[in-house]
């Protein structure tokens, strides 16, 4: 997926932040550039197991950063298994902004890792709402391992490349689809 779409991605997520309040930032390549969008004052408190997000936001004067810990998986740079899912289950955010590996109606969330699955799931737990950040590649891949179901996603931002059917298919189960 080109960088300028998953940008785009990004910049549509911004709408969705709280004005004040409490956000989750998932692991991923969308995930970062929703980071890099911040604005530098941006004033929320910012909940994120991924060392990249964490590295990136800690230069934010007016942002509180929690980095939740764990043993961290090389290929994502993202923290798994017990010490993040504890972490995950103690908390209740106002916005979620998750990744997946691939996503369709047929078989829901899915990545490859099920450690990653794992904390995906506390995460969707621990959030009023859900926003799934994924370019339109991602559509009807399916991966190892399923966390979700995509009626459990509020609001999904796709880029431009998603047939008018696959829109519709993902709205009929409760998912509003933005396009970016």
């Amino acid at each position: 997926m080109a960088a300028a779409e998953k940008d785009r991605i990004a910049r549509a997520a911004l709408s969705e932040l709280p004005t004040e309040g409490s956000v989750i930032i998932d692991a991923g390549t969308t995930s970062a550039r929703l980071a890099a969008a911040l604005p530098l004052d941006t004033r929320l408190t910012v909940v994120t197991h991924a060392l990249p997000i964490a590295a990136r936001l800690a230069e934010y004067p007016d942002l509180t950063l929690h980095l939740v810990g764990g043993r961290l998986r090389h290929r994502t740079r993202a923290a798994v298994d017990a010490w993040a899912l504890r972490a995950y289950g103690e908390i209740s955010a106002d916005v979620l902004f998750l990744a997946a590996n691939g996503f369709s109606p047929e078989h829901g969330l899915t990545t490859p890792d099920l450690a990653e699955a794992a904390v995906k799931r506390a995460m969707i737990s621990a959030a009023r709402r859900v926003v799934l950040l994924a370019d339109s590649a991602k559509y009807g891949q399916q991966h190892f391992a399923r966390f979700g179901e995509l009626s459990g996603v509020d609001l999904l931002i796709t880029d431009g490349g998603l047939a008018p059917e696959c829109v519709r298919a993902i709205e009929a189960h409760g998912t509003e689809v933005v396009c970016a």
